[in-house]
């Protein structure tokens, strides 16, 4: 056997690791809607620096990879016909911008990563782009971008639409908006464009500058890119998406993806579905990370677990379930016999308003399924060896390389999987025992270098390649003009 046979036998017998991250948003209620109100529950101090940062310590104790802020720019306003109880049960609303809690919570970190929830379709790329390569150079190549096209109608009106973009017309306004930041982010300056030669007086090569001249669509964007290059250039990229046009998207774009839906037949379709949009795309379909939405409720025995669940069982709110899935008619306004489909006629609603499943069986059957939704899929409950196993199951048999935790208390959660958990994934081989210091997040989570590999589409504009518009192409260089 040659020593090339050895080494990857080796290889392919060591436990394939997970990817950590916690899941937040800076809100009172994110999704486990009504536990706020647990005793000891640090959740209405989000408004606070101090719970970020205490946060942020924590989890980087815990070996995480990253904490994976989610974000929404609109209100929840289609349940009952308003935000009445979304404001009632603090459910993403009020909420504040994620980006702003990341510079506290890196400067009390060294190698914690941060994934940022933000929309491609109501604010320009620009702006946008400056603001995460701020926080790439704060971060020291610690942030990630969770690409997302926004779903919520009041978010369209909140920017000036009178109703919500068609789902594929997102995607495609997101397709350009990728390209524009691509753009500048990869193409508007080279990597030796400073120089900082203070002899000269000169602090950047102008003929090293370019302006992009981006003119499409939908955006129309000159540059140059006003920041130079990071350390990850462009953010690690995620997008959170499960739709037909969502994965064709990923597969073009995504090195992550963070999706809580199985689909047909289980996760394994699923997955294979996101890795083969990919390899369609000209990429390795297998760089292709996937990332669930996780609980995990663990304690030292599994009596203890239980009655945690039970607690929060009790406690969770099941009007903010139905808020947060924008549910178009009232179950609680019904007899728990009466018939989906009756319900729903005497709203004056047709039988398409749900989708085919859910129009099934009674209210009352509707209620309970969906009381028991989010202990569906990747759910565990008990002992730190009883969550590992499980844990074990999903990254070996279902598939996926990650999970984002969902917390019940904070910070309880956090804590019972970094003390409980943690210890026994590491004593397994599933969890690193110490960070690389100095890397870079893209480097943690792909085992590849800091910048984007070389198949990935926003390589093509590396060097001033493929920069289009309508000025000659020696004069999209900023020296050429000077």
């Amino acid at each position: 056997m040659s020593e090339e046979t050895i080494i990857t036998a080796r290889t392919s017998a060591e436990p394939k690791p997970l990817i950590l991250n916690l899941f937040e948003m800076n809100c009172v209620s994110h999704i486990t809607h009504g536990l706020w109100r647990l005793p000891g529950n640090n959740r209405d101090r989000y408004t606070d620096i101090r719970y970020w940062t205490e946060l942020a310590r924590t989890a980087e104790r815990g070996g995480f990879d990253a904490i994976f802020i989610a974000d929404v720019v609109g209100a929840y306003d289609v349940f009952r016909g308003g935000p009445a109880d979304a404001l009632r049960e603090g459910l993403q609303i009020p909420n504040n911008d994620p980006m702003l809690v990341v510079p506290a919570m890196a400067a009390v970190t060294e190698h914690l990563g941060f994934g940022i929830t933000f929309s491609t379709s109501y604010e320009p790329p620009f702006g946008f782009a400056r603001r995460m390569s701020t926080l790439d150079h704060l971060t020291n190549g610690r942030v990630a971008w969770n690409i997302v096209t926004s779903y919520l109608p009041n978010a369209a009106r909140n920017f000036g639409l009178a109703e919500e973009i068609p789902h594929d017309e997102r995607f495609a306004i997101a397709e350009e908006y990728l390209d524009v930041v691509y753009k500048l982010w990869e193409g508007s300056w080279d990597d030796d464009a400073v120089i900082r030669d203070r002899a000269a007086g000169v602090y950047s090569d102008p003929s090293k500058v370019r302006y992009i001249d981006h003119e499409g669509e939908y955006f129309r964007v000159a540059g140059p890119h006003l920041s130079e290059p990071s350390v990850q250039r462009t953010p690690v990229l995620f997008t959170a998406t499960a739709s037909p046009a969502g994965i064709d998207f990923a597969g073009r774009h995504a090195e992550a993806v963070f999706t809580g839906v199985r689909g047909p037949g289980g996760a394994g379709p699923l997955i294979d579905r996101f890795r083969d949009s990919a390899r369609r795309n000209g990429r390795d379909g297998s760089s292709v990370k996937i990332v669930v939405q996780a609980a995990v409720i663990v304690a030292p025995t599994q009596e203890e677990a239980e009655r945690k669940a039970q607690e929060y069982r009790e406690h969770a709110s099941l009007i903010g379930r139905f808020v947060h899935a924008s549910l178009p008619f009232d179950p609680t306004a019904h007899p728990a016999e009466r018939t989906i489909a009756d319900a729903l006629a005497a709203e004056g609603l047709p039988d398409d308003t749900l989708p085919p499943q859910s129009v099934s069986g009674t209210v009352g059957d509707f209620i309970e399924r969906v009381g028991a939704e989010l202990e569906r899929d990747f759910f565990a409950v008990g002992t730190p060896e009883v969550v590992a196993d499980e844990i074990e199951r999903w990254l070996d048999e279902v598939g996926i390389d990650g999970i984002n935790l969902r917390q019940y208390h904070s910070y309880d959660t956090l804590q019972d999987f970094v003390e409980l958990v943690v210890p026994e994934l590491q004593r397994r081989g599933r969890l690193r025992t110490a960070y690389v210091p100095g890397e870079t997040l893209r480097e943690r989570l792909t085992g590849g270098g800091a910048r984007l590999p070389d198949d990935h589409p926003a390589a093509r504009y590396r060097g001033g390649t493929g920069l289009g518009g309508t000025r000659p192409a020696d004069s999209r260089l900023i020296g050429a003009s000077a």
